[in-house]
């Protein structure tokens, strides 16, 4: 009987080993070209400190910013295909070293599409802020919702879940701001709308970006006062 206790705690401790195993790696070093990129814009033209930094994937990068908002000193540090642990590796090339007053975030959607839990995305969001916060601890992060895309609608439940745990974080500091784009992206039947998205059913159309457009500037004029 001794025997099978011992057995079945390593058996135990073996589960463990392998849920704990289930995280992905980041691949930071994919992205140097992107990240030199943003370096050299900075060394022709470093932008004022004080404004608002736009930061992570495709979402971000096809962001008409000066379009959306035209009377906003943004800065567009959108990456495409990153995930949000590639944002916190350069965190002081991508946001820190401008000093924003506002950080608007969008990450977490290619996460999921390559196996990462939401638990996974959960804690990599707090990494995220939480290295942020220890340099700018009066800046204010809004994060934008994972999006509901018809391409990637297998994996709903997990942004779901995921978006459920961030907004709870964000809920609990004064400093975060849940943007929620996700149930304006549903029509009746509970699938994203067609006229949101391109062709490919994954990125954003006009009409998906007049729509964050819209649900994101109330919180951008509270942040300009």
């Amino acid at each position: 009987m001794k025997n099978l206790g011992i057995l079945a705690f390593f058996l135990v401790l073996g589960a463990g080993s392998l849920a704990l195993a289930k995280d992905l790696p980041c691949k930071p070093e994919r992205w140097k070209k992107a990240i030199a990129r943003f370096e050299a814009a900075d060394q022709e033209n470093l932008p004022s400190h004080g404004g608002i930094v736009f930061v992570g994937s495709s979402s971000i990068v096809l962001w008409d910013l000066p379009k959306s908002f035209p009377k906003l000193e943004a800065i567009n540090r959108g990456f495409g295909g990153s995930e949000i642990c590639d944002s916190t590796y350069y965190a002081e090339i991508l946001v820190i070293k401008h000093r924003p007053r506002t950080i608007v975030f969008y990450a977490g959607d290619n996460d999921i599409a390559r196996g990462k839990t939401a638990d996974q995305v959960h804690r990599d969001f707090l990494a995220f802020r939480d290295t942020l916060f220890q340099a700018l601890p009066d800046t204010r992060l809004l994060y934008v919702a994972i999006k509901p895309s018809r391409a990637r609608w297998d994996k709903s439940p997990q942004m779901q879940t995921a978006n459920t745990q961030i907004a709870a974080e964000c809920k609990a500091d004064d400093r975060l701001t849940f943007i929620d784009i996700w149930k304006p992206m549903l029509h009746k039947g509970g699938m994203p709308a067609e006229h949101w998205f391109r062709k490919d059913g994954l990125h954003l159309s006009d009409a998906g970006y007049d729509l964050w457009n819209s649900l994101l500037k109330p919180h951008l004029e509270t942040a300009d006062h």
